[in-house]
């Protein structure tokens, strides 16, 4: 089992002595991509400023390869840290070719060609070894960047919203060339970002940030999966919560009717919950029973995306195949099709405030 390279303990930072992040524990183990993903404001770029040296700790404290980098009071130099940063706008030195730009910081090295030469094979620019910034893409650029920062071996690199300035298909081309190119060189990584593909597609371990804490650290099959909190499971992929009342520990009454799942509840039996229910949860059912109104589609091609009004006024949406194709204003018959069941106290009752307050501000996301 790897070892942790990377250690945040009862972490506080922000600025003027103002808590922008609070009690934030983390690890990232030797080898791993993390990934820290949250809406703008939420505390992921200060997160990684105070792990690169940029941002003084308030309290709590920085471990890195067994040593510690910043605490409250101490702030070990960037320089220092052996650690790699991956722009967002590149920061490319215009007046030097692309090998010049790779080997820079280890120009002074015996073996600066050499090494310069292999990670240029690594990130596929071999042939462009001459040319300067202003001639390359903007992904061959940030292959260029991330080379240059891959050359001192860095024991951690950061990568700070790599892939904001392109379009969405090189984004998700590149997003997983450098991770074929990170597991190959071994390097470990922590990304930031506020795309949840991008997230996915990088990284091992993603961390969910929500107004300076970090509600869930996992994989991203289990931030999909089994959300810990309300805001986690409204955040991560598209979903909805409807109402429902609890029957036995792993079966619950909606207004979809009974739902029955892999997972046991401790709260108390006709407790009032909120269930979460996405897209390929709910399929289409002519014979069934229950009815929902579409009320907006969005055609992805291979299916459309439906949102639905239940008799009730709530909604939800489902995924349907592409050649059943419906109008606004259409009924249409649904089902559930889940062997799952992630659901939360429902808002304001008792077990709810318990677990705000365990959780630290988790907030509901409506679904209205």
């Amino acid at each position: 089992m790897s070892e942790p390279l990377l250690q945040l303990r009862g972490l506080n930072c922000g600025y003027h002595a103002h808590k922008v992040v609070q009690d934030l524990d983390l690890h990232l183990n030797a080898g791993d991509i993390g990934c820290l993903l949250g809406p703008s404001g939420c505390g992921k770029t200060t997160t990684l400023r105070a792990i690169a040296g940029f941002e003084p700790v308030l309290e709590g404290e920085i471990e890195l390869a067994g040593e510690v980098i910043s605490r409250a009071g101490f702030t070990l130099a960037p320089e220092k840290r052996h650690i790699g940063m991956v722009f967002q706008d590149y920061a490319l030195f215009p007046h030097l070719s692309v090998a010049d730009n790779v080997a820079f910081g280890i120009r002074k090295q015996a073996n600066a060609e050499r090494v310069t030469r292999e990670l240029l094979e690594l990130v596929k620019l071999g042939h462009l070894a001459q040319r300067y910034p202003h001639e390359l893409s903007g992904g061959q650029q940030q292959r260029v960047a991330l080379a240059r920062a891959l050359a001192p071996e860095p024991k951690l690199l950061l990568l700070d919203e790599p892939f904001s300035n392109l379009d969405g298909e090189l984004r998700r081309r590149l997003s997983h060339e450098v991770r074929e190119i990170l597991k190959a060189r071994g390097t470990s990584a922590i990304l930031v970002t506020h795309d949840q593909e991008e997230a996915f597609a990088v990284s091992d371990h993603v961390g969910v940030f929500n107004q300076g804490r970090l509600e869930q650290w996992d994989t991203p099959f289990n931030l999909y999966h089994e959300p810990l909190t309300p805001f986690v499971a409204s955040f991560i992929g598209q979903g909805y919560f409807i109402r429902g009342q609890l029957l036995s520990p792993d079966t619950v009454q909606t207004e979809l009717g009974v739902i029955r799942g892999n997972r046991a509840y401790t709260w108390a039996q006709g407790s009032a919950v909120d269930v979460l229910l996405r897209p390929d949860d709910i399929v289409p059912d002519e014979s069934s029973d229950l009815k929902a109104r579409i009320v907006g589609k969005t055609f992805l091609g291979a299916a459309t995306l439906y949102r639905l009004q239940l008799p009730t006024g709530s909604q939800l949406e489902s995924i349907f195949p592409s050649h059943a194709d419906h109008l606004p204003g259409d009924e249409v018959g649904i089902r559930i099709a889940a062997d799952h069941l992630v659901a939360f106290p429902a808002l304001g009752s008792v077990a709810a405030q318990l677990q705000l307050t365990d959780s630290g501000g988790v907030r509901r996301v409506s679904s209205n």
